[in-house]
């Protein structure tokens, strides 16, 4: 599935749309042109026959240009570190599509291809120079049976790569702090199978690289389909709202009709109130906690643990529990002294209940094991600047930043043909400003 265990995923994961990638449905017209166009010159026997061939080599005149043999190479030229994933869905294209129409019938060539590749989960490199690139897959065979592949095997490249370095970014700056995974609304449905799997294989980067032991947590089941990872989540604003914001009722609610595995944290923002609907929450459900222990029952007791609170506060907004400073930009959203001032509020609840002796140290522990959520507009920078004050967060909760696609977050992947086979020997032959390049982590495909 990844570097961290040697093994590749295959279509049984995948379920890709083989007929009609043969076919070219989801590739730019261009490459269906040159397929065919290609096809066409084998067909007839066509010779290289130009006269001014940049390659200095005899017998060009002897060339079946239609079955020319090439060397391909796919690559990213993002500034810095990318970890790379999507190699091992771009394999199984060329596995089960690689290849060409005989009298209707599709004729496989796979096992033609010469094929390397690196794992999902590994990292390249790149400083600036597209003539030191560092390949993620490299292909020698006829041309004309994997051209149609490129802008397919391109695009999950793109994709997967970006979204897995921005996580790995999004966890560098939270300093080893968990993040949630939630940008599923901020695209098509389709796609969070293969985000899923890049945030996953990125957790994975960084648990290998800091030493760390990071649990995964996305929010729905779909981005789990690659790697047997499932969904969770526990309320939404609306549900609030259709219990007519009483956000204390709403978790009691919840606390009695979900399984206790799932862990209950509480949305406290609704009311603009964070501080507020934080202290209602915890009371209600530490009184039940309480009440349901002292009758010995101790698993239902368990339903009604506080996980943690999340801050959703919008970003035009100054919740009521901070004081204005009158340079409102601090004051907005969530911000530092917002979560300062919840976790004084949490730490202290217990002391405000009437509670007997042997419940004081049980009631002050279950106050502090509350966690913080954060969400809303949380980037690597924002990350970054909460963790340099030290904002008791404890869980960052991530969406649309993990997409983003400017600047150094460019993640394109592009692919080259660098060589040609001539007479059975290899030949340079990239674009003006490219080259065959090298990469120590490439690995045959069987």
């Amino acid at each position: 599935m990844t570097t961290f265990n040697r093994t590749r995923l295959t279509n049984d994961v995948f379920k890709l749309d083989v007929e009609r990638m043969r076919q070219g449905w989801y590739s730019d017209k261009y490459f269906e042109n040159i397929s065919a166009m290609l096809t066409h010159l084998a067909a007839g026997g066509y010779r290289y026959s130009g006269s001014a061939p940049r390659l200095n080599a005899p017998h060009l005149d002897e060339v079946e240009v239609g079955n020319l043999e090439v060397e391909m190479q796919w690559f990213t030229r993002r500034p810095g570190t990318t970890i790379v994933v999507g190699v091992d869905k771009c394999l199984e294209m060329l596995r089960h599509c690689a290849g060409h129409f005989e009298n209707g019938r599709f004729v496989n060539t796979w096992d033609t291809l010469q094929v390397e590749a690196v794992h999902d989960g590994d990292v390249v490199r790149y400083a600036g120079d597209p003539k030191r690139v560092m390949p993620v897959i490299r292909a020698r065979g006829r041309y004309r049976d994997f051209a149609l592949l490129e802008t397919p095997t391109l695009g999950i490249l793109t994709r997967a790569s970006r979204v897995a370095t921005n996580v790995y970014r999004t966890f560098e700056a939270s300093r080893g702090k968990p993040v949630l995974f939630f940008p599923a609304r901020f695209d098509l449905h389709e796609v969070q199978a293969a985000d899923g799997y890049a945030y996953n294989v990125a957790l994975l980067r960084f648990n290998r690289d800091y030493g760390n032991r990071l649990g995964a947590f996305i929010s729905t089941d779909a981005q789990g389909d690659w790697w047997g990872g499932a969904g969770g989540g526990t309320v939404a604003h609306a549900a609030i709202a259709c219990f007519f914001g009483d956000t204390a009722e709403t978790m009691l609610a919840f606390c009695a009709a979900r399984p206790a595995r799932i862990p209950r944290i509480a949305l406290v923002d609704f009311n603009n109130d964070c501080i507020g609907d934080s202290l209602a929450s915890l009371d209600a459900m530490f009184a039940r906690y309480r009440a349901l222990s002292d009758a010995g029952q101790s698993d239902e007791a368990r339903r009604y643990i506080l996980y943690g609170v999340r801050l959703d506060t919008g970003a035009t907004l100054r919740d009521i529990s901070v004081p204005p400073l009158g340079d409102t930009q601090l004051d907005l959203g969530v911000n530092p002294r917002l979560v300062f001032l919840v976790r004084q509020a949490l730490d202290n609840a217990w002391t405000r209940w009437e509670l007997p002796e042997a419940w004081r140290a049980r009631a002050q522990e279950y106050c502090r094991n509350v966690k913080i959520v954060v969400s809303g507009g949380f980037t690597p920078e924002k990350i970054q600047r909460f963790e340099k004050l030290d904002v008791p967060v404890d869980i960052y909760a991530v969406g649309s930043s993990l997409f983003e696609n400017h600047g150094s977050t460019v993640t394109d992947f592009t692919a080259d043909v660098v060589r040609v086979k001539v007479d059975g020997v290899w030949h340079d032959m990239a674009k003006v400003g490219r080259a065959p390049c090298d990469n120590a982590d490439l690995e045959p495909v069987d």
